[in-house]
């Protein structure tokens, strides 16, 4: 089929969750479907990155946003009642050429990938269409309003928002997908059950074990540092766990973009990377993975990427309510600062222990997350 994809920013580098699936699905759909990838640039991405999109479509626009624009539309939604990340990435302008677009490419099925895409396609009557929610954005702002600071009564308008437009923008859509069963039931539409669950994968094949004799770092965390639940989890682990440990332990925070407040937690003991080429050499040169996640929604990749790399990964339970691993057996579960120190001291001071649950891990994404498995129900949903 001809199919015309709509995502809210440039799918590369895969920095981002949002990022990393989608360029997946559309590698995988592309074996079979004609696709127009229309992506929305509200952060003038350099032209090679550009260009490794070309390699996974057919055809390729990247429609530029205005800086302006972008700003006077946050003003303006202070006086409406759609999300700000709504009005963030729509303009006119740019609505204009998505029509014309679709007009001439005339596609046979829309795939738009978040709610942030909705108002662009929502109209499209005559064409078939879904849209990915991913995660239950309206539940993860919630989860963060605690901790927003000054901030706190715009995050808390913006749930309520998101939780409105959720349920509004279901029934312009035929189909619907999200990552999990976690993340479905905060979608508080009658027909939420309709939403298929489409899972994130792993390139297995790349996210494979490798044999370090002396590994430097005993602990890691991994991810995109400047958002937020990202940053709140590397603060904890910092400042909760690792007084709790041995003063020898060495920890490694690796990923894009490191706030200052993630910046400022590097010491002896602990070494912010920032950006990491190929993040398989971070994984590969640390022991245990560390993530202390309490807030946020959706599958998360790093997890994946860690157990898929045979570590043994140390998370919370709201992590894993999506991710459903074996606790004591393909991962280890707890919620409290103690419980993360016991945990995380059981598995450094016991190779065998690593190595078994390690291996366990492995095989659990071998059987649950395969792009090609999960891209698959993504095709069904998209054929209805």
């Amino acid at each position: 089929m001809k199919l015309f994809v709509i995502v809210s920013r440039v799918p590369y580098p895969l920095d981002k969750g949002d990022k990393l699936r989608i360029y997946h699905q559309i590698k995988e759909l592309s074996k079979a479907n004609e696709i127009h990838l229309c992506c929305l640039d509200d952060n003038n991405t350099p032209e090679n990155q550009v260009n490794e999109l070309r390699q996974i479509c057919d055809e390729l626009t990247v429609i530029k946003l205005n800086k302006a624009k972008i700003y006077l539309n946050l003003f303006l939604a202070l006086f409406s009642n759609k999300p700000y990340q709504v009005h963030y990435f729509y303009q006119a302008k740019a609505h204009r050429k998505v029509k014309k677009i679709i007009r001439n490419f005339k596609p046979d099925r829309i795939y738009s990938q978040l709610i942030r895409t909705a108002e662009y396609v929502k109209f499209e009557h005559d064409i078939p269409k879904t849209i990915d929610y991913m995660d239950a954005f309206s539940k993860g702002i919630e989860r963060r309003i605690a901790k927003a600071g000054f901030l706190k009564p715009i995050f808390k308008d913006e749930s309520k928002r998101l939780l409105k437009y959720e349920h509004l923008i279901f029934d312009y859509f035929e189909g619907h997908t999200i990552i999990s069963e976690e993340d479905r039931k905060w979608i508080l539409h009658e027909k939420r059950d309709e939403i298929t669950i489409v899972s994130n994968g792993i390139d297995t094949a790349f996210f494979k074990p490798k044999k370090v004799e002396a590994k430097e770092f005993d602990l890691i965390f991994v991810g995109n540092m400047s958002y937020a639940p990202n940053v709140e989890a590397v603060k904890y682990l910092v400042k909760e766990v690792l007084p709790l440990l041995d003063s020898k332990i060495k920890l490694l925070i690796a990923g894009a973009s490191p706030s200052k407040e993630v910046l400022k937690l590097a010491s002896n003991q602990v070494t912010v990377s920032g950006w990491v080429d190929d993040i398989r050499d971070a994984y590969k040169n640390a022991k245990v993975f560390v993530a202390p996640l309490f807030i946020g929604t959706g599958v998360q990749n790093k997890l994946l990427e860690a157990m898929s790399m045979q570590l043994p990964c140390v998370t919370t339970s709201l992590v894993n309510s999506s991710l459903k691993a074996k606790d004591e057996s393909q991962i280890l579960i707890t919620n409290t600062a103690i419980a993360f120190a016991e945990k995380i001291e059981l598995l450094l001071s016991d190779k065998a222990q690593r190595d078994i649950i390690g291996e366990n891990a492995r095989v659990f994404v071998l059987e649950n997350y395969s792009w090609k498995k999960a891209t698959d129900k993504l095709a069904s949903v998209l054929l209805q």
